[in-house]
């Protein structure tokens, strides 16, 4: 897919949570075609700190507005810097980047679960959306630490069921996505997952012993994004592979976890 650099104009910029702000951008002509699973590559102007563009998973495309979401964590100098862009600022930004998750044939009898923890809950609005699109009803499964760490609910619910799961348990089942009991009820024939390491890696071993398709969103630290610096590199069965140019999206067959 073709990759653009794009000076983009923010259309808003919305704080939804002490450590998340979300930013919608736009430009002059249609922007390029996304799927869900892609990031970009955000230039950060303005730190002196910050020399490596940062990625960030592309959150929904509105195409009606011509508008690219991103749902970004503020979690370092680069980030804290983009969360203050105010409504007209251009941003300069590569994308699409990477490789998206693999969607079922159209009318295919598939159950979709989309699971996502923390900022990875991010491209899952996306692909619920594509999904609902296509006519099917994505069931999501979302965690976090607490019910004010719960994003976008609403976005989510107008798409299809939504399960949540919340360490304190503030908020639906006490504990991670891996342990919610909804799983143990119901069949789903395809699960996609974005979500901390430790947590996505237990989604696969569950979807593993159920002898479920599983697609995993990988969060190797990145620079370049387009394959060229190696740092992003994942052991796979046909060897390393960068995860910015060859995933972020992998089947879980592709890797060589120990599940």
């Amino acid at each position: 897919m073709k990759k653009y650099i794009l000076d983009l104009v923010v259309t808003q910029n919305t704080r939804l949570h002490a450590n998340y702000v979300l930013i919608k951008m736009t430009h002059a002509n249609p922007l390029p075609e996304m799927v869900p699973g892609q990031f970009a590559e955000i230039r950060i102007d303005g730190s002196t700190t910050t020399f490596l563009r940062r990625p960030i998973s592309i959150n929904f495309v509105d195409k009606e507005a011509n508008e690219v979401w991103f749902l970004v964590q503020l979690v370092g100098d680069g980030t804290r810097k983009l969360a203050t862009v105010k409504e007209g600022d251009v941003v300069n930004v590569v994308l699409p980047l990477g490789n998206g998750y693999t969607l079922p044939q159209e009318n295919a009898p598939v159950k979709p679960l989309l699971v996502g923890g923390g900022v990875g809950t991010a491209p899952m609005l996306m692909l619920g959306a594509t999904l609902a699109k296509m006519g099917y009803k994505p069931t999501f499964l979302l965690g976090a630490r607490s019910s004010k760490d719960l994003l976008q609910l609403d976005e989510f619910q107008k798409l299809g069921d939504v399960y949540m799961t919340t360490e304190d348990g503030s908020m639906g089942e006490k504990g991670y996505v891996s342990q919610h009991s909804d799983t143990s009820v119901k069949k789903f024939d395809i699960i996609y997952t974005s979500c901390p390491n430790p947590m996505m890696m237990a989604v696969a071993k569950y979807a593993k012993a159920n002898d479920i398709e599983c697609e995993v969103s990988l969060e190797n630290t990145m620079a370049c994004g387009v394959g060229a610096c190696l740092c992003c590199v994942e052991n796979t069965d046909e060897g390393h592979l960068c995860v910015c140019k060859d995933g972020p999206v992998f089947n879980i067959k592709k890797l060589l976890w120990q599940i």
